[in-house]
Parts: structure tokens; C-alpha cells; sequence
């Protein structure tokens, strides 16, 4: 199942164009002095999916305009993580240009690309770091040669700064003067290496995201504020239960409404398009429908939960001649709940399809519908628009094919808009899974850990299993399924606990589930971190104490303990109160998680305190990485104590932030701070780095406070 993957380099050419226009591309190299840091055999997906910049990188274009802009279009999404700050520093750093001066537009779907806009795993930085630096190195190079030929002079005694070429007499020529010129230069005339890192002026030092003005401002556009001609405002009535579906439906009421344009059939229920999205929702609550119900309209929470027991697998260790330390925890489904609401524009004619909307797969969004439309794939246009949040969510576009299908059948463009409660009641879900675990050990030593996972079937369906499919990375092996595999690949202990194995079983319902900050990691990893604790206290042992012996690498011991310091672990806490501390690695970083909480009120405890160290290699933006670490804590204090979803006779309960209980201002740490350490090679991933560490090291101190032993997530659900 692991492949090697051969050493590359980096190449950078010219691309036909009035201005300067650099590509980067990979090739394969058998020259290790220019080759890219090796890649190691496969150990985690994490890892695999660097690999998505390397084809990225074979049409990463990079270009100077004649009117002094810098321009790289990005293969991936701008969900509110900030990458497009990131990937503008990257190249204002390298090409020695203003970082006002930068774009990073969004990329339509490039087929060409196959697995490389999927944005998922947190490679993006990973995977797009050394492919941008070449392209505005080599983009460099070729302005300094031009001024160079224009002057006269040197090319070797010119310098770069602030989106100009400067001679040594103090003469200086924009890029915009030059982009033209440097569009002709084949052979650079000084080095196109990207900068050692004592050169670095921006990257490494925290910087306010390039679009923080447009976003307070309104001027950032999300597909709902798109004026695309011609598209109405649509919804769509859907059924009681999940995946229900229409018996008969009477939309007279609905189409003598004001403003009502239509009312379509579509699979997944009846779409009502008009005038205003606030004619179109009251003109569905009009609508008359015959639901059939669901496939899982028999179940409910306590019925999966028996189905999740039933399928788990057995441990291997016997527990002779040793104790054993036992454990069984219960996760419940969680939404994913991004605050810009799910919205797609499409105009679908006979011939062919153009949509908008923010996706993380959109290669595969475009082979899915234009499949479903009966279209050639380069007949169907997708355009790739910022999310305002996604968590995961965005993987899966099931907004789009909807839109899609509503536009034909009304003939005529639609802005399709889900409800809140659509999302959450007919979106996508952390599915929900059950936990056994059992560690033996004798003499003071941990001789076994075993962990077993049974959960609702993750649904990689128009996401990220395609993408993977696609990719053609060798993941299905004999008698493992998917989702098994991703497991195997994803899923490592970070501790000396003796033999360990993890086993996932999985149930398959027909439900919508998908990736949440992570596919498994938020459920295996903070299962784990808490049975640490419960080991090292039948041991006698201090939790920080206890991790730091079994810790297998010495990155992961410095975060712990940077944590544990600045965090002070040990200090004396009120009854009720007190602290718990959680670790995780992962897509070549690790964090460590200290909390404090007051649990005074055990019905609504709350975390007073939060203290995050992560090592991520090189952070390129530290402030954004700092956000990004804060918005984990807050996930993982909602997911432990209080939001999650329930299932009641085939239906989700819960319809908005009403009653799915994600934390609130209110809820956050009078106190969060992050520390990160210091940069070391390259970057690695954060994007779903923290959530695991903090929602254990929740639960490690509620369970400290309470003097209690969680077994369900959220506790107060």
C-alpha cells in the first residue's frame, strides 16, 4: 500500500504571453544537488497528499502585468483559512515585490490538474511551498536580466526591492516597466534558486491577511452576492427524514404566490424559484408534498449506537498475567456548520454549463455534473468563489449538482441557496462512532494498546474519494474497503505503548457523512489521548510526565513541553476546577493542548483557559496560524462539551444554532494563548492540526475536575 515516490525537481519556464509569465513545473530528476527534499515512503494519507502540489505545480503560473501586478492564480480554495495571505507572501518574499501588489485569484476547475485543486489533509502550504518560490525566483531572475540589458550593466550587481530593480547608482525601474522586456528572456542571466532563508523578509513574520479590508468592508464576494444575468433565487422543500423522497407534490398554492417564477422536481425534493429568496422560502412552506420515507426512518440514536457496539472487532491481547486498563467512548455526528450558508449559481443551456460556487474538489464537481447533465466535461464551466467557511463541508458538492439539476429543469439560470436547516438536517456529518480500547500492563510498564473503531461509513462519495480514485493512489488493498485504508494511512499513535494495533469497522447507512476537521483523527486521536491519561493514572503516574517518556520524537516533547510550561501545568486549582493537557501529530506537525476548566456547574462548565504549542516547521504566516490554532480550541470545546446532532427516528433534530450548541463568544477562554516554536525546514500542515489535542485536553480536565470518567460525546448532549 505505501509507494516511494522518485526524487524531483523543479523547473521553471516561459509562457506564451504579452508580459512576463513564468511556469513552474516538476520533472523527474536524477540530479540529487537539484533535487527536492526526498520523499519519504508513505506512512500517512497526510503525506500522500503533498504529493498534490506536483502536478499542481506542472501549469503554476505566475505573472508580472504590464500595469506593475503580480498575479498567481491558486489551484485551491480560500475557505477563511487564509491561504491566499500565505501563498502572496510566498511570492512578494521571493520576487522582493510590496505585497499590495499580489493577487491570488481562485482557479476555475483545470481538469488537467487531476488530483491537484483538491484542497484537503492541510497540504496546501505543503505542497504549493516550493513550486511558488521557483516560479517568483524565476520570475525575478528574468526582470533583473532585463534591467540588466536595458541599463547596461551587470545583471550580478542589480538588487530587488519593493516591485523594483535597483542599480548600484541608486537607479530603479519598476516591474511594470520591465515585464514587458522580461517576457523575452529565455536564459536568466543571474541565479533562479528561491532565497536562502536569512534572505526571507516577509515570510515567518506575523502579516494581516491580504483581504481583511474586503471582508469587514463587504466587498469580498461569496456566491451569494454574484450577479450572474438571469439567476433567480431558488430553494428547495426537502423531506422530513434523510435522503426521503417525493411520492407527489401540488405547487398550485406555492406558483399563485407573489413573485413565485416555478416549481421543479428534482431528486432530492421540489425547488421553487422566484422573484426574492424571502418569496421563494415562503412559497416552499406552500407547497404541498407526499414524502416517501427515508432508508433510516426506523432509526434512531440509541439503534445506531447497538449497530456501532455490534460491528466493533475484537481485541487480539488476552489480558492474562497483566492488568488492563479498559475503556469504551461513544461519538456522536456532528455538522459542520460554516457560517456562509451552502449557495451555488448555474446556468445550464443544451450545449453546455457554467456554475459558481466555493468547492475543495472542484475537478471532480465538473466530471460529476457534467455526467449528470449528459455533457462533455470541457462543455461544463466551474468557477471556484472564497467560502465562508467550510471545516470539511466544501469537499462535498452536493449544493452544485443540485443547482445544476434545478437549472435544467426550469431551463433558465438559478442562485440556489440551502437553508441553515437544510444543512444541518440534509448536509453532511461527522458520522457518529463508538471507541474500545484496552491497554495492558504490568511492573509499571504498558505492554499492549489496542483500539477499536466502529463507525457510521464515511461517505466519500463527490469529494474526496474521487479525487483519490483519480489521483490513482493505490489505497485499496485485499479486503480493505476505502475508508479502512485512509484509515490505516492516517491514523498513527504517537507513543511507546507497546504492541498496538487500531482496527476500523464501519457500518454502512444511508446517511450523508463526510470529513470534519480531519476525517478520523477528531475521533481516534482524542479517544487516545484521554485513555493516556487513564493509563498513566492507574500507573501513578503525572499525564505530562507519562507522554513526555513516551514520546517517540523529540519535536513532539518540546511542544508538550512548551504547553506544560507556559500553561503551568501542576499548579493548585479550587474544587472543581482544574487542568488537562492533550497532544497530537500529524501532516508533519504536532501540538500540545493545556485547558483549565471550571466545572463548578457540571450542566455548563466552562474552559477558562487555553494554552496551544505547536511545531509546524516553518510557519509561513504566524498570525494566521495563530487564528487557525485559536478557532481548534474553540471546535474542540464544542464538540466535547455541548454541539453535537442527534438522530430521531431517521431525522436530525436539530435544525440551526438554536439547538446545534456550538460554542459562543460567551464560551470562549478568558485566557488563549499560542506559542509556536521556532521555525524548522519546511512547512508542515495546521489546518487540522489542533482540534484533536484541544478537544481531549477538554475532556481530560472535566474528567479531572468532576473526578468522573466521559464516556459520551458531547458530555452535556
Amino acid at each position: 500500500m505505501p509507494r516511494t515516490v522518485t526524487r524531483r525537481r523543479l523547473l521553471t519556464y516561459l509562457v506564451a504571453a504579452p508580459a512576463l509569465a513564468v511556469g513552474a513545473q516538476l520533472a523527474d530528476d536524477p540530479q540529487p544537488a537539484e533535487a527536492l527534499p526526498g520523499v519519504p515512503d508513505l506512512v500517512d494519507l497526510g503525506d500522500a497528499l503533498i504529493l498534490a502540489g506536483l502536478p499542481t505545480a506542472h501549469l503554476l503560473v505566475l505573472t508580472v502585468a504590464e500595469t506593475g501586478r503580480v498575479v498567481l492564480e491558486l489551484p485551491r480554495a480560500e475557505v477563511g483559512q487564509g491561504l491566499t495571505t500565505a501563498i502572496a507572501m510566498l511570492v512578494a518574499d521571493e520576487l522582493d515585490a510590496r505585497l499590495a501588489d499580489v493577487d491570488v485569484p481562485l482557479s476555475k476547475a483545470r481538469p488537467e490538474l487531476l488530483f491537484n485543486q483538491l484542497t484537503g489533509a492541510s497540504n496546501s502550504v505543503r505542497s504549493l511551498y516550493h513550486p511558488v518560490r521557483a516560479a517568483a525566483a524565476a520570475a525575478r531572475a528574468r526582470l533583473v536580466t532585463a534591467a540588466a540589458r536595458t541599463w547596461g550593466l551587470s545583471a550580478a550587481t542589480l538588487r530587488t526591492e519593493n516591485s523594483a530593480v535597483i542599480a548600484p547608482d541608486g537607479r530603479s525601474a519598476s516591474y511594470a516597466s520591465l515585464a514587458v522586456a522580461a517576457a523575452g528572456i529565455t536564459v536568466p542571466e543571474v541565479s533562479t534558486a528561491p532565497k536562502p532563508a536569512d534572505r526571507r523578509r516577509l515570510v515567518g513574520r506575523p502579516t494581516g491577511r491580504i483581504d481583511a479590508r474586503d471582508l469587514v468592508t463587504g466587498k469580498a464576494k461569496y456566491a451569494g452576492d454574484l450577479a450572474v444575468p438571469g439567476a433567480v433565487p431558488t430553494v428547495i422543500a426537502r423531506p422530513p427524514t434523510i435522503n426521503g423522497t417525493v411520492r407527489s407534490y401540488d405547487a398550485a398554492a406555492a406558483l399563485a404566490m407573489p413573485g413565485v417564477l416555478a416549481a421543479v422536481r428534482v431528486p432530492s425534493g421540489v425547488a421553487v424559484l422566484a422573484e426574492t429568496f424571502d418569496q421563494a422560502l415562503r412559497a416552499k412552506a406552500a407547497l404541498t408534498v407526499d414524502w416517501r420515507p427515508g432508508p433510516v426512518a426506523a432509526l434512531s440514536d440509541q439503534d445506531i449506537r447497538a449497530r456501532l457496539r455490534a460491528a466493533q472487532p475484537p481485541f487480539v491481547v488476552p489480558p492474562l498475567l497483566s492488568l488492563t486498563v479498559d475503556a469504551e467512548f461513544d461519538f456522536a455526528f456532528v455538522g459542520h456548520a460554516p457560517m456562509e450558508v451552502l449557495t451555488a449559481v448555474a446556468d445550464v443551456r443544451s450545449d453546455r454549463a457554467e456554475l459558481w460556487f466555493a468547492s475543495q474538489s472542484p475537478i471532480v464537481a465538473q466530471q460529476t455534473i457534467a455526467a449528470e447533465l449528459g455533457l462533455p466535461q470541457d462543455a461544463v464551466t466551474v468557477n471556484v468563489v472564497r467560502a465562508g467557511g467550510s471545516f470539511g463541508r466544501r469537499l462535498f458538492f452536493d449544493c452544485a449538482l443540485e443547482a445544476a439539476q434545478v437549472s435544467r429543469a426550469a431551463g433558465r439560470p438559478v442562485k440556489l441557496m440551502w437553508t441553515r436547516n437544510d444543512d444541518t438536517r440534509h448536509g453532511r456529518m461527522r458520522p457518529a462512532s463508538h471507541h474500545r480500547i484496552r491497554a495492558t500492563h504490568a511492573l509499571g510498564q504498558v505492554l499492549s494498546y489496542e483500539h477499536r473503531v466502529a463507525t457510521v461509513q464515511t461517505d466519500f462519495r463527490h469529494g474526496l474519494g474521487e479525487a483519490l480514485t483519480a489521483a490513482g493512489f493505490g489505497l485499496q488493498a485485499d479486503g480493505l474497503s476505502l475508508s479502512q485504508a485512509f484509515f490505516l494511512l492516517t491514523e498513527k499513535l504517537p507513543y511507546e505503548l507497546g504492541v498496538s494495533t487500531q482496527l476500523l469497522a464501519e457500518v454502512p447507512l444511508e446517511m450523508h457523512t463526510g470529513s470534519w476537521r480531519s476525517v478520523y483523527s477528531g475521533l481516534v486521536r482524542v479517544a487516545d489521548e484521554i485513555m493516556v491519561d487513564e493509563i498513566a493514572r492507574a500507573l501513578g503516574q503525572d499525564p505530562v510526565a507519562f507522554r513526555r517518556a513516551r514520546l517517540s520524537g523529540s519535536r513532539g516533547r518540546a511542544v508538550l513541553d512548551k504547553a506544560a510550561q507556559a500553561g503551568q501545568w501542576g499548579r493548585p486549582m479550587p474544587a472543581g476546577h482544574a487542568q488537562g493537557i492533550a497532544f497530537h501529530d500529524e501532516h508533519g506537525s504536532s501540538a500540545a493542548c493545556l485547558v483549565e476548566i471550571d466545572a463548578t456547574d457540571r450542566a455548563a462548565p466552562r474552559v477558562t483557559k487555553a494554552v496551544m504549542a505547536a511545531d509546524v516547521g516553518l510557519p509561513v504566516n504566524p498570525r494566521g496560524l495563530e487564528a487557525q490554532l485559536m478557532g481548534a480550541v474553540m471546535d474542540g470545546i464544542s464538540v466535547t462539551l455541548q454541539a453535537g446532532l442527534h438522530i430521531d427516528a431517521g431525522a436530525v433534530r436539530e435544525g440551526s444554532f438554536a439547538d446545534f450548541h456550538y460554542a459562543r463568544q460567551r464560551h470562549s477562554p478568558t485566557t488563549l494563548e499560542v506559542h509556536l516554536m521556532p521555525p524548522t525546514g519546511d512547512p508542515g500542515g495546521a489546518g487540522e492540526l489542533g482540534v484533536p489535542a484541544a478537544a481531549a485536553a477538554v475532556a481530560n480536565a472535566y474528567a479531572r475536575a468532576t473526578g468522573t470518567r466521559p464516556r459520551s460525546f458531547p458530555i452535556n448532549f
